[in-house]
């Protein structure tokens, strides 16, 4: 799983060190956080092609899903595409999707937290809602839990504990050292960081960040330029979709 892919620096870099990544882990699926893959702020259907064709298999989503007006009807095209379960019934897109690939198959779970975040559907609830439709699935599964606040993120790891392969939290763009695999099974990060600039403010311009907590006004957030880094986790699951092991990735690129 490769954290938010923030910008063009982000893309640059998945260009350039994906497909060693998918050697020498001998990894099965490759998933990626791109909500902030166009411009910092949402995802366009053609980065979204991109991507995809770059050899990332499902893309999950988070609070800036709608900021591009043309990835509304490639949602509803494109099932490698995941937006937050939660959002309301009737919304574009899916919550959840089962892909397969050399005979192997694992379904993945996309979910907005609420506190500091989101005032939409309950995403312990809407979690359960896509478990049942995934009951007949039998392989790994993987939720992508973008929230903000810790608690919500630990809260819904142990409550999906043992039901699914993992819960990686995504959205503040600051890795935790928190990884670990929980006692039924699921394995567990708090956040798994950005890939995208590394000098920066979690991806956009230090000098804008700075200037706008020592004005209060309002600015136009820029992402910034320079190397990058792909941060990420690789996890490891058994037939039955416990997971047996899960560990950091991080790349920087070399400039």
């Amino acid at each position: 799983m490769i954290a938010d892919i923030v910008g063009r620096p982000g893309r640059r870099i998945i260009s350039s060190a994906l497909a060693g990544l998918r050697a020498r882990y001998s990894a099965d699926f490759i998933l990626a956080n791109g909500e902030n893959a166009a411009g910092g702020l949402g995802l366009t259907a053609s980065i979204a092609k991109d991507l995809l064709d770059l050899g990332i298999d499902v893309i999950t989503m988070g609070n800036h899903t709608w900021d591009k007006k043309d990835l509304v009807e490639f949602l509803e095209k494109e099932d490698r595409i995941v937006r937050p379960a939660n959002y309301p019934p009737g919304t574009p897109g899916r919550g959840s999707v089962i892909i397969s690939r050399r005979g192997k198959s694992l379904a993945v779970i996309n979910l907005l937290g609420r506190v500091f975040i989101h005032d939409g559907d309950c995403p312990f609830r809407a979690a359960q809602m896509e478990l049942d439709k995934l009951a007949h699935h039998r392989g790994p599964i993987f939720v992508d839990m973008h929230a903000e606040a810790t608690s919500e993120k630990m809260a819904m790891a142990y409550f999906l504990d043992g039901r699914v392969s993992a819960v990686i939290g995504t959205h503040t763009h600051v890795a935790t050292d928190d990884l670990k695999i929980l006692p039924g099974g699921t394995a567990y990060a708090t956040d798994i960081g950005m890939t995208g600039p590394v000098d920066s403010v979690i991806g956009i311009k230090k000098e804008l960040i700075i200037k706008k907590f020592l004005t209060q006004l309002p600015a136009r957030f820029e992402v910034a330029e320079g190397p990058a880094r792909l941060e990420g986790v690789y996890i490891e699951t058994d037939e039955s979709g416990k997971a047996l092991q899960i560990r950091k990735i991080s790349e920087k690129e070399e400039c």
